[in-house]
């Protein structure tokens, strides 16, 4: 049963665009007939049925006793644009509808793309190196899941989907209004949303997304220092079997801390070139990211700035020259700043865990802070006590 909605006024915009996805592959999505769902209606809106069908059979009716038209002008109406309509709307009431998300899933991921940079002396980059991971990651997993099972998108009063074996990647699907994809498998919807200037948005929906969010994060590292960002992966010049006897029997700890506690900080501190920084680099690459750590490297102003993102289990933040960060509060330097209450409340789980929802990620998230510093003099006491930082470890053996 097919409408044609683009036979007239073919310079419509609106036609256009509809003759577009025709051309580009897209079909009218045709509803099957399902004594169930019909079933299903007349037991929950008998009434509306009741009186949508003499809707339609008066329409017959009246198109058919028309006085002055022969029989077969009559029986020709029927065929017209009008009766048509009629009949498809009747037709789409007792059919069920294409299947649409449930918006009611609790595991939401969104992101805009490409992502736009707005970097000025009064702010740091923090934002767009978030956004830029989080559409890293939805990208990622879209890459993953592949071609979906259906694409659908509505418009001009018309569902239309895109057969499979015309799919060729997300770029270069036609969005006009929304498109919905689905995955079976995985019990996944995506949303498509268009924007001006080629920008569209993307909305993973899902019961359960985190396996998948995993895969496509690992081996993710974020660097934020100054001005500059940068999302990539790890680089470690040493390996740890390069480092001092003491230092590696000192590594082996911390592997297994890692392993044994939801959160942990670690501090390292020697006098310069001592190996502290690469320390923390070799431990990133070689023990937190082949667990799925995705890994922090963020400079006093964007740790300043920094709560973890709910959708990654597994988090690595790396603090170089914490000294600087955490000063002890008594000094007149701290009490300038609130960069020392953030790392506290940081390691101590209050900032990003005073409010969780119990069906979520952040109840299952880990993660693991390395800091790195010259002296632990300048150290706020209260982030030295037991219970913020787990392990230290003094590197007195320069290394090169």
């Amino acid at each position: 049963m097919e409408f044609d909605y683009f036979r007239n006024n073919d310079n419509n915009p609106a036609n256009n665009k509809g003759q577009s996805l025709l051309a580009n592959g897209w079909r009218p999505f045709q509803r099957d007939f399902d004594w169930e769902f019909l079933w299903q209606l007349w037991c929950d809106d008998r009434h509306e049925l009741t009186q949508k069908s003499f809707n339609l059979a008066s329409n017959f009716a009246e198109v058919l006793g028309r006085n002055n038209y022969t029989w077969w002008a009559n029986l020709l109406s029927i065929a017209s644009d009008n009766t048509r309509y009629e009949v498809e709307k009747f037709w789409n009431y007792i059919t069920p509808d294409p299947q649409s998300p449930d918006h009611r899933y609790k595991d939401v991921l969104s992101t805009e793309t490409p992502i736009v940079q707005f970097v000025s002396r009064s702010s740091i980059p923090i934002d767009y190196v978030l956004n830029r991971l989080q559409e890293i990651t939805v990208l990622r997993v879209l890459q993953l899941l592949e071609c979906p099972d259906i694409i659908t998108q509505y418009y001009l009063e018309r569902d239309f989907y895109l057969p499979a074996n015309r799919f060729i990647s997300w770029e270069r699907l036609d969005v006009v209004n929304t498109v919905y994809a689905y995955w079976s498998k995985y019990d996944i919807w995506l949303q498509i949303e268009s924007y001006d200037r080629g920008r569209r948005q993307y909305t993973l929906m899902s019961k359960d997304i985190s396996p998948l969010i995993n895969k496509a994060t690992y081996d993710l590292a974020v660097m934020l220092s100054g001005y500059q960002s940068r999302v990539g992966k790890v680089h470690s010049q040493f390996p740890i079997r390069t480092f001092p006897a003491d230092i590696q029997n000192f590594t082996d700890t911390v592997q297994q801390a890692v392993l044994n506690q939801n959160q942990l900080a670690v501090v390292v501190h020697g006098e310069p070139g001592t190996g502290k920084t690469a320390w923390t680099q070799a431990v990133a690459k070689e023990i937190l990211v082949p667990l799925g750590y995705v890994i922090f490297i963020l400079d006093h102003d964007a740790i300043a700035n920094f709560v973890p993102p709910t959708y990654i289990e597994r988090i690595c933040i790396i603090i170089n020259e914490a000294d600087n960060l955490a000063q002890n509060r008594a000094s007149e330097v701290a009490q300038y700043n609130n960069k020392t209450e953030h790392i506290l409340s940081l390691l101590d789980g209050t900032l990003y865990q005073s409010v969780i929802d119990d069906s979520g990620i952040q109840m299952k998230q880990r993660l693991v802070v390395l800091m790195t510093c010259n002296t632990t003099e300048r150290l706020d006491p209260a982030m030295l006590r037991k219970g913020r930082v787990d392990l230290m470890c003094e590197f007195a053996q320069r290394f090169v």
